[in-house]
């Protein structure tokens, strides 16, 4: 496993990540705690080095799991966590979104309490949770600085969400110098990725980016198949039947990345968002051993040509090949300033 360095913060991350909102909680069918840190446990003796929690999931249980492995192990261990939504005085309603609250007397005792829960003094790296860009007050960004500086968070960063889009705060938090900015992106999903690949390299920035769902919610895996049913606890059957109907004719036109073999298409869907200098780590969805051991070896299949790079950027300019809607339309992306990044970065009509 390699190691790349988060922003300019000094804070190594491994290139494969463990995102462990699947600890702690059942959005991706249930899980024994037991089980999930034995996943931990596994992923650590597999070079898995960087794993990212948030105090909203499980509300707070992943973070206390996490600490159960930190106690032993922490010397190993890269961790980040996230705050934002307060959890404290909201319960949880199914997979909804719980009100956010980014005051500033409550923000500096979410992060206490995540570093009680955790057990550490200081955070490796500390992100606000799915802000708006109106929430990226200068009060805000003064007590990440100030978190930063007095050695309580290592790194600062944001994770963008839910779902895909809010390219304003991915931009603010570049342009402000954020160590890491985390959102979705993959081979399938390729819009809000390769639009912050691009401002990094504008503004010349070091900020690092950080993509989620490289698996595209199962589809790049082949976890999801057509004979695929998945159960009612499940957070990836938010997506439209549409998508994975046409993502299967998509993963079709991708298997030249297998490279007869060499790589499966699991390991290459990493191994495309790593070929790009401004990524330092990629977090799947781990949910076996099997995965880990896939995905974990992924750094160490044969890197990304720049021919298998142009020839995925002329299919996906070309949707595939793919001539019918698949259910996920640039006009769903969320946005917080009413589509204006949408439409600057070129993914939207014009206001006109």
């Amino acid at each position: 496993m390699q190691h790349r360095e988060l922003g300019d913060s000094g804070v190594e991350v491994s290139e494969v990540g463990f995102g462990a909102w699947v600890v702690g909680t059942d959005w991706w069918g249930d899980r024994d705690e037991d089980d999930a840190l034995e996943m931990v446990e596994y992923a650590l003796d597999a070079g898995i080095t960087y794993f990212d929690t948030g105090d909203v999931y499980g509300h707070g249980r992943s973070e206390e799991l996490l600490a159960e492995v930190l106690a032993e192990r922490g010397d190993e261990m890269t961790v980040a966590t996230k705050v934002g939504y307060d959890f404290y005085n909201n319960p949880q309603a199914g997979h909804g979104e719980l009100p956010k609250e980014m005051d500033i007397d409550y923000l500096r005792e979410a992060v206490e309490n995540s570093m009680d829960r955790l057990g550490v003094d200081s955070v490796d790296y500390l992100q606000l949770h799915n802000p708006n860009v109106d929430e990226l007050t200068p009060d805000v960004l003064e007590l990440f600085d100030e978190l930063r500086e007095d050695g309580r968070a290592a790194a600062i960063g944001v994770a963008l969400g839910p779902s895909i889009g809010w390219l304003a705060e991915g931009d603010f938090a570049i342009e402000e110098a954020f160590d890491g900015v985390q959102y979705v992106g993959n081979l399938l999903e390729q819009d809000v990725h390769n639009h912050f690949v691009e401002t990094v390299r504008e503004t010349g920035a070091a900020t690092s980016l950080i993509p989620r769902v490289p698996h595209s919610s199962g589809l790049l895996n082949e976890q999801v198949t057509p004979e695929t049913e998945l159960g009612e606890g499940d957070h990836r059957g938010f997506r439209p039947d549409e998508w994975y109907e046409t993502g299967w004719e998509k993963v079709e036109a991708l298997r030249f990345l297998e490279q007869d073999g060499e790589r499966t298409l699991g390991q290459a869907a990493i191994q495309w968002l790593l070929s790009f200098d401004e990524v330092a780590s990629v977090t799947p969805t781990f949910r076996s051993k099997d995965d880990i051991d896939e995905w974990a070896a992924a750094p160490e299949t044969p890197a990304i040509s720049d021919e298998e790079r142009e020839r995925v950027a002329d299919l996906y300019a070309d949707n595939f090949g793919v001539d019918r809607f698949d259910g996920m339309a640039e006009e769903d992306y969320r946005t917080s300033v009413d589509g204006d990044d949408l439409r600057d970065a070129g993914l939207l009509g014009s206001a006109d």
